[in-house]
């Protein structure tokens, strides 16, 4: 069979089991991410039927999808807020960094794994997944609460800080030298200021770029610019992700709110891309030995990753409710997460890293999408309830 009508047979039949799937989520009640992740296992190595003409395919599209996530998201901010926002979440980011990256790197270090599996493995823990934590806060409807702004603030702090750590670990793990180490860091440092101060100070004069009312035009270029700009972050070791929300946040007006109507078909789809793609590049034969690990790792680190979320929504003076959903919300890891352990297995440091990283990804991406519900449960609000009036009574 020719390589082009396969790849069109696997992707329509990936495209119609994911519509199959997200039609049972609705009339459940539940988000679609799981299924897709476990529709992508089901074809992928080690699954029931390995699709590969389509890898190339599900893979450029999975990147679209995250990209288009952010620069979303970004729309539904302004410059002033997300500024604000970062001021306010400084300390909150901190705390992330300690409490979520310690457990990885004593799960390293305790498996005998060296200093150098450490580092990454605390990466792995550290960062929460901007793709699925954005996809979450859409299908439940919370763009616009009080907390999605400190949400947003430890994300965007933990994407900006991957500038800084993708670079050292990369010169660790190949052993270039201290000065090639700091000239990738001082490079990323730049592209990010440069991007947050045209995205400051120059925003009103970015969205006079592009034809209000012109709905072709205006996808184009939006989806261009967010594209281009996003790629030329990755270039220089910087997150895609953090470029496309940067492009969303310059945008303003008639303008933002016309992109946002324009690309959510597009981000719908790539989305659901995302999280298929990552279920077909696992290898669902090799988790079975890192199941434990994995489940004791993601235990801790998604009760680390609540008492985040609470103070970062405390300190934004949100109520009790809007912390717990704040904690809750940044327990999924993800694409950050794969490429930590990608990198550092590539290189030789510990293989067992990336069947690992692969089973604590998914079970914090699953665990996550269930228990980011649990905030607007009644029983769970009655609990809340009555603890408050305990205290006051």
């Amino acid at each position: 069979m020719h390589e082009t009508t396969l790849l069109l047979i696997e992707a329509g039949a990936l495209l119609l089991g994911m519509s199959l799937l997200g039609r049972l989520a609705a009339v459940i009640g539940v988000s679609p991410i799981p299924g897709y992740l476990l529709l992508g296992l089901a074809f992928g190595d080690g699954g029931l039927i390995p699709f590969d003409a389509s890898a190339e395919f599900f893979q450029v599209g999975s990147e679209i999808g995250v990209i288009l996530l952010l620069a979303l998201l970004g729309l539904e901010y302004t410059a002033d807020e997300l500024f604000g926002s970062l001021k306010s979440a400084r300390t909150a980011g901190i705390v992330d960094a300690l409490l979520n990256a310690v457990p990885g790197a004593a799960l390293a270090l305790l498996l005998g794994w060296g200093p150098v599996a450490a580092v990454a493995l605390a990466g792995v823990t550290w960062v929460s997944s901007s793709g699925v934590i954005a996809k979450l806060l859409r299908d439940l409807g919370r763009l616009s609460n009080r907390e999605t702004p400190a949400i947003l603030a430890i994300l965007v702090i933990e994407d900006l800080a991957m500038a800084f750590y993708l670079p050292v670990l990369s010169a660790l793990v190949i052993g270039v030298s201290l000065w090639q180490g700091a000239v990738s860091v001082a490079i990323a440092v730049a592209v990010v200021s440069g991007i947050l101060f045209v995205a400051l100070r120059f925003g009103w004069l970015v969205s006079k770029l592009f034809p209000a009312d012109q709905y072709e035009p205006l996808l184009l270029g939006v989806l261009g610019l967010t594209m281009l700009v996003s790629g030329l972050a990755a270039e220089v070791n910087v997150s895609a992700a953090v470029g496309a929300f940067l492009v969303g946040i310059a945008l303003s007006g008639r303008v933002a709110e016309n992109a946002g109507q324009v690309l959510t078909p597009l981000r719908d789809l790539f989305a659901a891309i995302f999280f298929v793609f990552f279920g077909l590049t696992t290898d669902a034969s090799e988790l079975v030995s890192m199941l434990l690990p994995a489940l004791a790792l993601a235990l801790v680190t998604i009760l680390t990753k609540l008492a985040t979320g609470v103070y970062a929504a405390r300190k934004a003076g949100v109520g009790t409710l809007g912390q717990w959903r704040a904690g809750f919300s940044l327990a999924p890891r993800g694409e950050f997460s794969i490429v930590i352990a990608g990198l550092a297995v590539g290189a030789g440091v510990a293989p067992q890293l990336a069947p690992l990283a692969t089973a604590y990804v998914l079970i914090t991406i699953i665990a996550g999408t269930f228990l980011a519900r649990v905030p607007d449960a009644a029983w769970f609000r009655d609990a809340v309830r009555r603890r408050r009036l305990a205290k006051t009574g």
